[in-house]
């Protein structure tokens, strides 16, 4: 819901939006808010971010906190098999990346989601944090989803 009404910045709707929200965060039990701010606090943009959505099955893998089984095509197509530990979400302005730590490769990595073949989740919990030096993006241009 956040990403949706952030998407209404620099709109004439914007502030409604935003009221929208608190309101919405307002009502919600106190162990729904605490894990609605640490969900948004994964959710990092890049401008407005994309108007694509994040697929059903990684989003529920990232809120599980639940390494991730992926098969993933580059940008050539080729495609590889990679345990990773979800950390965050990025969004640009086209396109929706999975920010993990890739036990292939051994350092985190980000995974465009439009280019996710198939993915499971395991049983396995993510025991990683992401950290702002993990972002090869100037901190000025990054800025995380807001619930307020």
């Amino acid at each position: 819901m956040a990403v949706a009404l952030h998407r209404l910045g620099g709109s004439p709707f914007a502030p409604a939006a935003g009221a929208a929200l608190r309101k919405l965060v307002a009502v919600m039990p106190p162990p729904a808010v605490a894990e609605a701010h640490r969900l948004a606090g994964r959710v990092h943009l890049v401008g407005d971010g994309p108007g694509t959505p994040v697929p059903a099955a990684v989003a529920d893998a990232v809120a599980a906190g639940r390494v991730l089984r992926l098969r993933y095509a580059d940008r050539g197509g080729a495609d590889s098999a990679r345990d990773v530990e979800p950390l965050a979400y990025l969004g640009n302005a086209t396109h929706w990346y999975l920010v993990a730590w890739c036990r292939l490769r051994d350092g985190v990595r980000c995974f465009r989601t439009d280019r996710i073949r198939s993915v499971r989740s395991l049983a396995e919990p993510v025991t990683r944090e992401l950290r702002p030096e993990d972002f090869d993006i100037p901190q000025h241009r990054l800025r995380p989803l807001s619930l307020v």
